[in-house]
């Protein structure tokens, strides 16, 4: 049987077709806008969503057997608001993850509510892209709009209602909109009151790999597919990329270099660090787990390649590094603010240490390995709650490159275990549509099946020794700056 994986990214959806051994029939994607109304903003359209998945599906399924296709679920950009009028009418463009424009509202909720509060409520404390501090933000500056709201969803979940008539989210995509209850896997009566909205707006919970409906009718015939394909409920785009990974099971880890950055750590028990610093949400695998996210990672080394050095040619850039462990010069990669662990909208990048014998091999190198220290602070959170995996997956574009991987093995000290098939949330979500129809009996079992490894960075006693060194230094950077990054800002 065959399985359609949909990945809704920030910029394109991908869109894969893959059968119950894993192997990959087809990959299409779709690209559509992104649009900056101000400073600081980040919007889309729903509706190019929609019009992009169909338009891909056909394109994906084109030549295969059709009678073959059993399920389809995703994976999907977390946080994003979108709302619908009573006539299931989008209301307004959807405000997304990496939008800032709730400084105020994660104010008044960090501050006034209080983050001990939020915390016992929803596990988390607020961030500017989790969708409460946007629905607070939509009632203080568009209140007609408020007004109309008849449905709250998460951006993949719109492709689900679409398909399938079913108002759904899956528990860990919803772990991320600072409304739910992840400890009890339900949603918070008192979140829904603190933003003034009803449980009756927002949609069914399910679990990631649970049926939720089947392709409409109309739909099915458009596509040419049976009458009863499953649609199952899908995760959010890191807990999918997770499943894709086989990041599911107690203690699993894996590093995410995308265009954000993750570090995704899977347990079978519920858990919260003192500070919240790290996000304990619900996992695509009924169970739980914490995560650090960074928002520029891989998009630190595209800027610094494409916007400041004018080249597309990364491999050629990185040629030459060869001196790891004893660079003068530091990166900070907060280029869009940061998130965990220092939950900073005002934080800014910086290249410290830069002297008159600096190269441009050495500041290719303090990118990379800004990334890579900033999720080794990420990591320092996890091991003071006593989690310490000894190895960790990774993925996402800049996973493709050996050196920033033995920069992420050396500076966590961490055996780096690259996946031989690595296609991120798609993979995932057509890995949970097996579960829902039937081919496996739960994630984990799909996991093993499917995902292999091709390789290992083991890390270097000597190279671990001289990275120590640096990120002790590194540490001290931002606490320093932090002052003056609210003053520039």
């Amino acid at each position: 049987m065959l399985y359609i994986g949909i990945d809704l990214g920030t910029s394109a959806v991908k869109l894969l077709l893959m059968d119950e051994s894993g192997k990959i029939h087809n990959i299409v994607s779709k690209e559509y806008p992104l649009y900056f109304p101000q400073p600081g903003w980040s919007e889309q359209n729903p509706y190019d969503w929609y019009d992009k998945t169909i338009e891909g599906m056909k394109e994906l399924i084109e030549g295969a057997d059709k009678s073959q296709i059993r399920g389809i679920s995703f994976g999907g950009q977390m946080h994003g608001l979108v709302i619908l009028d009573e006539n299931d009418e989008v209301i307004r463009p959807a405000i997304l993850w990496n939008d800032g424009r709730t400084t105020k509202e994660v104010e008044y909720l960090n501050g006034a509510i209080g983050k001990e509060t939020l915390s016992a409520y929803t596990a988390n404390i607020a961030f500017a892209g989790f969708t409460a501090p946007k629905i607070l933000w939509v009632k203080a500056n568009e209140p007609e709009n408020f007004r109309r709201i008849c449905k709250i969803m998460l951006p993949k979940d719109y492709l689900a209602y679409r398909l399938s008539g079913t108002f759904c989210t899956d528990l860990s995509d919803a772990s991320g909109m600072l409304l739910l209850d992840v400890k009890n896997r339900c949603w918070s009566k008192e979140m829904c009151d603190i933003c003034g909205i009803t449980m009756d707006q927002l949609p069914k919970l399910f679990e990631s790999y649970e049926k939720v409906g089947v392709v409409k009718p109309e739909i099915a015939g458009e596509l040419g597919l049976p009458g009863d394909v499953i649609v199952a409920a899908g995760a959010g785009d890191n807990a999918a990329a997770a499943v894709g990974t086989g990041t599911v099971g107690n203690g699993r880890c894996n590093i995410s270099l995308g265009t954000s950055g993750t570090i995704f750590i899977s347990s079978d028990t519920f858990g919260v660090d003192r500070n919240n610093a790290l996000h304990s949400f619900d996992h695509a695998d009924g169970k739980y787990h914490l995560m650090g996210c960074m928002l520029s990672a891989a998009s630190c080394n595209k800027w610094w390649m494409e916007d400041i050095l004018g080249t597309k040619d990364f491999g050629a850039e990185q040629s030459g590094i060869d001196k790891l462990g004893e660079n003068h010069v530091f990166f900070l990669p907060y280029l869009m603010g940061e998130r965990s662990p220092w939950n900073d909208p005002m934080a800014r990048g910086t290249f410290t240490g830069i002297t008159m014998d600096t190269t441009r091999q050495d500041m290719t190198q303090a990118v990379l390995e800004g990334v890579a220290f900033a999720t080794r602070d990420m990591y320092e959170v996890a091991k003071s709650i006593g989690i310490k995996p000894l190895r960790t997956k990774i993925c996402g574009g800049g996973a493709k490159s050996p050196l920033w991987r033995k920069m992420i093995a050396n500076i966590l000290n961490l055996k780096v275990d690259i996946p031989s098939c690595e296609e991120g949330p798609g993979m995932g979500g057509a890995m949970l549509a097996m579960v829902a129809a039937g081919a496996y009996e739960s994630v984990e079992a799909a996991a093993e099946a499917i995902v292999k490894v091709s390789g290992t960075e083991e890390p270097d006693p000597v190279l671990v020794e001289k990275y120590e060194a640096r990120y002790q230094q590194f540490k001290t950077l931002y606490p320093a700056l932090k002052d003056a990054f609210q003053v520039i800002a």
